[in-house]
């Protein structure tokens, strides 16, 4: 069961995609959406993760700025998206997350998973929020990693990714040994199964992974 509701967050009103499982209910989880908007493949990733045992929100973290703002998957469509989401800011977009979690937390523990800028807005969940948080391909990471983090966090990386060379990925093991952190023979946004960076096997062992790693630290 999935449709959109409303979050009363400080920024004012947010939609946020829910969706349940039919079933027993694990935990909660808030999905963070990459610079393209809460679209229909974050959508889908939040489906799935329902179909998991997980209720799910996924916000739309522009609404505060344009709301219901999607963006293609072409050059036009990241300029616009990486200007949206310097405007919107981390702190802006952590609070809309914390207002998520908020209305998850009748479902018990709540996590967070997010992709691309996402990636990171969940790594920043985990140090402030004290979220347990998987993050894929958080190419914003590194200048946060010195910070303490509060819930433990998973990291997903891809081995083709320019945007995160692997003197980024190897920050991530030495300032935060006890985290786990993977790198897959991919690129840059391997899970959206949408457009050429797609694939299959190294999508399928991390989200084996991460539902490893949810099942673990929201019990």
């Amino acid at each position: 069961m999935s449709h959109w509701i409303t979050l009363d967050t400080v920024h004012g009103p947010v939609r946020a995609w829910q969706a349940l499982p039919d079933g027993r209910v694990h935990a909660g989880l808030v999905v963070v959406q990459e610079i393209f908007g809460a679209n229909a493949h974050i959508r889908g990733v939040a489906d799935r993760y329902a179909s998991d045992g997980y209720a799910v929100l996924a916000p739309s973290l522009f609404d505060p700025l344009e709301p219901g703002l999607e963006l293609d998957y072409d050059a036009a469509g990241t300029a616009r998206g990486k200007a949206v989401v310097d405007e919107l800011g981390v702190d802006r977009a952590l609070d809309i997350v914390a207002a998520a979690a908020r209305a998850l937390a009748g479902h018990g523990k709540v996590g967070t998973v997010g992709y691309c800028w996402g990636g990171t807005i969940a790594l920043l969940a985990a140090q402030r929020l004290g979220l347990p948080s998987a993050s894929y391909y958080g190419a914003r990471n590194v200048p946060f990693l010195d910070t303490p983090f509060k819930a433990p966090a998973i990291f997903h990386f891809g081995a083709q990714d320019a945007s995160i060379p692997a003197a980024a990925v190897a920050a991530h093991r030495e300032k935060q040994p006890s985290m786990q952190v993977y790198v897959y023979p991919a690129d840059h946004a391997f899970n959206r199964e949408v457009g050429t960076h797609y694939h299959a096997p190294s999508a399928a062992l991390a989200r084996e992974r991460t539902l490893a790693f949810f099942s673990e630290t929201l019990r």
